[in-house]
């Protein structure tokens, strides 16, 4: 059976650095890139997640359309890194407005038959204070819904804290 991991935490915890060993582990792997450059930051950041992925990975750069990037891969790949689905809502929401659900629905209805194991990264964005506006509150609704209907079908997830990973579900079961 396909496994999905979802690995969650703040901004610079760790979460990409650990998705990558998770794939480093398999032979075949892809990694599905979300992140648009948009401007001179965004390259640098974006520059920096290239080089630290060895060539190993096959990239798919794909800022809107997650279910096409699923669909798209090669048959024989058994690991795909997703990073990051936070960046995603934000292409979604920038490029389509209010038009974002059908894309999420589609994505969560790929989840539920993945073409390989897949390693979600995101960020927990539902921790700090409430957004001063109504766009940014919007955003962190949005993320925070899609967060959970990926934990709710995922077998793992994994809270990074300050570069650590806290496991809050294995094997499909909550750590209680």
């Amino acid at each position: 059976m396909k496994q999905v991991t979802l690995i969650t935490g703040g901004g610079r915890s760790g979460k990409s650095s650990f998705a990558l060993t998770m794939a480093r582990r398999y032979a075949k792997k892809a990694f599905i890139a979300t992140a648009e450059p948009i401007d001179n930051e965004m390259r640098e950041r974006i520059d920096q997640h290239k080089r630290d992925r060895d060539p190993s990975f096959n990239t798919i750069e794909e800022p809107l359309n997650l279910t096409a990037a699923l669909l798209s891969l090669p048959s024989e790949t058994e690991a795909a890194v997703i990073d990051c689905v936070s960046v995603w809502i934000g292409n979604c929401m920038h490029h389509d407005g209010a038009k974002e659900n059908s894309a999420i629905r589609g994505f969560i209805e790929q989840l539920k038959d993945p073409p390989c194991d897949l390693i979600i990264v995101t960020n927990e964005v539902g921790m700090g204070i409430v957004p001063d506006n109504e766009q940014s509150r919007r955003y962190r609704d949005v993320l925070g819904s899609l967060n959970r209907q990926i934990a709710e079908l995922a077998q793992q997830v994994i809270l990074m804290v300050c570069g650590i990973p806290v496991y809050v579900k294995k094997n499909g079961k909550g750590m209680e």
